[in-house]
């Protein structure tokens, strides 16, 4: 099991090495588990605030859970969420709610407000093609992610490229679904309540009403979710439907900018 710590302070390290080398910073906030944990460490290397703003890219329809929980905790938090609406309409995926399209909406957003970094709070052990990411990973003009010719990144050297629009950091590649668990449990974070269990079905990862389903689980709480994927054989995302495209399209949606 990994040392939360050691977890810990990699990532607090990673944004405060964003925050020192870049103008304008901004976070990808989806309310799910893993972002919110990218907020509490936010909070946790800045003494308590979030000194850039988070964005939650919204297509109209979410969980009424995610709306309620987004406003709750932006007051208790003090947090600046900006709310760039997206349009569903047909797209390469297939899946029209999550697809390219909220990357059409985050792209007319950081070309307003010309951001040059984006915290985004993907992992590893979610998706092969995330396993390919670097800590800090440049996107082009046209916001495509060369995802075949990327440079080596070594702890104390990180490639950028000057002809970025922006460069992508990702301060918790290192951790798995079971650390974010223990962390949150450890912390005492605030997480979206579609996470529990309710009437034998809970969500393990987070999208819209549309291309999100719930899987079966008496796990109510942190302890029983932590419990629960000691002994799981069924992926995290296995609930998402862009995962279950075919033509490796996660793939082709990380190239163009996705999430």
């Amino acid at each position: 099991m990994s040392d939360l710590k050691e977890l810990e302070e990699k990532s607090i390290f990673t944004i405060r090495e964003a925050q020192a080398r870049f103008k304008n910073l901004a976070a990808l906030w989806s309310t799910g588990k893993d972002s919110t944990v990218l907020v509490a460490l936010a909070r946790k290397a800045f003494f308590g605030r979030v000194p850039f703003p988070l964005i939650h890219i919204d297509n109209g329809i979410d969980f009424p859970e995610t709306y309620e929980f987004r406003e709750r905790l932006s007051k208790e938090w003090g947090l600046e969420v900006l709310v760039p609406k997206s349009i569903i309409k047909d797209d390469l995926s297939g899946v029209r709610c999550c697809g390219s399209n909220k990357t059409d909406a985050l792209k007319r957003l950081m070309e307003e407000r010309h951001f040059d970094g984006l915290f985004v709070s993907i992992r590893r052990d979610e998706h092969g093609i995330r396993g390919k990411e670097r800590y800090f990973s440049p996107r082009d003009k046209e916001f495509k992610w060369d995802y075949k010719n990327q440079a080596p990144e070594i702890w104390d050297y990180i490639s950028q490229t000057d002809d970025a629009s922006h460069i992508r950091i990702h301060p918790l590649l290192h951790w798995t679904e079971l650390d974010m668990w223990l962390y949150i449990k450890q912390e005492g974070i605030p997480v979206n309540p579609l996470y529990f269990a309710h009437n034998g079905m809970r969500y393990r990862s987070l999208g819209c009403t549309q291309c999100t389903v719930g899987i079966e689980s008496q796990a109510s709480t942190v302890d029983e979710i932590i419990e629960e994927l000691k002994t799981t054989t069924t992926s995290e995302r296995a609930g998402r439907m862009q995962d279950k495209e075919q033509e490796n399209v996660m793939q082709r949606l990380r190239a163009l900018g996705y999430m």
